[in-house]
């Protein structure tokens, strides 16, 4: 170990101590929120498995710290045909972490692996543009009919069906990285477990305790491994905000993902320096199982429960991180749209609640007959509480009956794609810069849709606009598609995300984007 400064207040001690080992190699701890439900990239569905993920695996592009497009793999790219086509030039010193070579065939073989319906990767669709895609994924043709095709050993040519102004960004995502096939073929579901693992980014997965830690090590077969300096990675799955705090000051944590509310405040008096608050492409939203009652076929329930929620007084006196209230779906940092909102969003209070339990009256609700719901979330203090105030806000505005219900994350995920819920607390955090990674979510056949929505017009006007150039007429038939969303309520966004972190001093390279999407390698440890 070797020290560092500590910065010290009698009412907010910081212990800022990096972990340094005897070799040199430095150690960046990382809170990592949840407990990833795998580590297969076509398989992961949430935010700490993406965390690992971007630090095992390298895909064609990446995020740049500033949360642009920048080359990885490929090194450079051309697009021709009516921009249909596009022509990768791959790196030519590119290797597994064993050492093997990496080819355009290993790309063709994974992208054909993360639509093939065998795979059953929830983030299938993301790759709706490639040619034939659509159809694999129905199962109506095979995964090799996938517009995918390795010219030689370092040219990979993708066909899209439609011109797509953000497909690139969809190569960042972690649906997009390569698997190595031998040790899929060798060891199925369990290829990607320490020991079976063969990856392709900045670091290889060296052990992983569940519930404890996963660590990473540097892969010195990467292909810019040069300009790596962190050593080790240590993801710990902490959940309750409390603790991570806690650990952060303490010194067993570089890295807190989350700060708790109650020492928002305290956190910016006195250690101003180590907090970092970027607004994300994020939205906190209520999903209603649309499938079921009793939420099936009751679009005015649903606006009901919508209205009767105050969402300022959700982010004044709850969040109180300077989140911002969401009145539509597409946060307002996005790029290129300016979103549509709820049509009574100018409705003073009273207005609103009045109009609120008119809907639930013409639902069939009344005080007489009032509308039993469960609210499931995961664990956690923030969610905790905004499920508390939320059932409060119904029971007192419409005189609902509103029972609460907390999961371990992997079991209430498994709950949400199963459609085992009524109303459940989830997020979206953009996968790409580009509204459609919000409108993508409620389309009927994206993996992800646990509510169960399927509008025929919602799917034509989100399947048109991602497939036009950006501009007015875009622009349009987004609001449009919006404008249907917002009026079916099957979601009901509650706020608009500012990420806050906590970084030691010592941890140097930070820069925030609205992707939330950070690579460890971008970053070093200097005591």
């Amino acid at each position: 170990m070797a020290a560092c400064s500590s910065e010290q207040s009698d009412q907010f001690p910081v212990k800022s101590t990096p972990e340094i080992r005897e070799d040199g190699t430095t150690v960046l701890r990382r809170g990592n929120g949840a407990e990833p439900e795998s580590l297969d990239p076509h398989q992961a569905r949430s935010v700490p498995a993406s965390n690992v993920l971007r630090d095992l695996y390298s895909g064609l592009v990446q995020i740049s710290p500033g949360g642009d497009i920048k080359p990885a793999d490929a090194e450079s790219w051309e697009v021709g045909d009516q921009e249909l086509v596009y022509t990768f030039n791959l790196r030519e010193n590119l290797h597994w972490s064993n050492g093997e070579p990496l080819t355009a065939q290993d790309y063709v073989y994974s992208l054909r692996r993360s639509v093939d319906p065998v795979t059953g990767s929830p983030y299938a669709q993301l790759h709706a543009a490639i040619a034939n895609a659509k159809a694999i994924i129905a199962g109506d043709k095979p995964p090799q009919a996938l517009g995918v095709r390795a010219v030689d050993d370092r040219t990979l040519e993708i066909t899209l069906t439609k011109p797509t102004p953000y497909f690139l960004g969809t190569l960042a995502h972690s649906i997009s990285y390569p698997v190595y096939r031998p040790a899929v073929e060798a060891h199925g579901a369990s290829f990607s477990q320490p020991g079976n693992a063969v990856t392709n980014g900045a670091y290889k997965i060296e052990s992983w305790r569940v519930n404890s830690m996963i660590a990473v090590e540097r892969n010195r077969e990467y292909w810019d491994d040069a300009n790596t300096s962190i050593g080790r990675v240590e993801f710990y799955p902490i959940t309750n905000q409390n603790s991570a705090l806690s650990r952060y000051q303490a010194g067993e944590l570089d890295w807190a993902t989350s700060v708790p509310i109650s020492q928002y405040e305290a956190i910016k008096k006195y250690i101003p320096a180590q907090l970092h608050a970027e607004p994300t492409l994020g939205v906190y939203y209520y999903g209603l199982n649309v499938k079921r009652p009793p939420f099936k076929d009751a679009p005015e329930l649903r606006q009901a429960l919508s209205m009767a929620i105050d969402r300022r007084t959700i982010v004044d006196k709850i969040t109180r991180g300077d989140e911002i209230p969401a009145h539509g779906w597409i946060p307002s940092v996005v790029e290129g749209y300016a979103g549509a909102q709820f049509e009574w969003v100018k409705l003073s209070d009273g207005e609103r609640e009045a109009k609120a339990r008119e809907l639930y009256e013409k639902a069939g609700y009344s005080k007489d007959n009032p509308l039993k719901v469960e609210i499931r979330y995961n664990s956690g203090e923030g969610n905790k509480k905004i499920a508390s105030v939320i059932s409060s806000m119904w029971r007192s505005v419409l005189g609902a009956e509103v029972t609460l219900r907390n999961q371990e994350w992997k079991v209430f995920l498994d709950n949400v794609r199963q459609g085992n819920t009524e109303a459940y607390r989830l997020a979206w955090i953009g996968d790409y810069n580009d509204p459609n990674t919000f409108f993508e979510l409620m389309n009927s056949k994206f993996g992800l849709n646990g509510t169960g929505y399927a509008s025929a017009e919602y799917d034509r006007l989100q399947e048109k606009q991602a497939h036009m150039p950006d501009g007015p007429a875009r622009m349009k038939t987004m609001k449009q598609a919006e404008a249907v969303l917002l009026a079916d309520s099957p979601i009901i966004p509650i706020y608009f995300y500012v990420s806050k972190y906590l970084i030691k001093d010592y941890v140097k390279g930070f820069e925030g984007n609205p992707l939330d999407s950070y690579y460890s390698k971008d970053l070093s440890i200097e005591p």
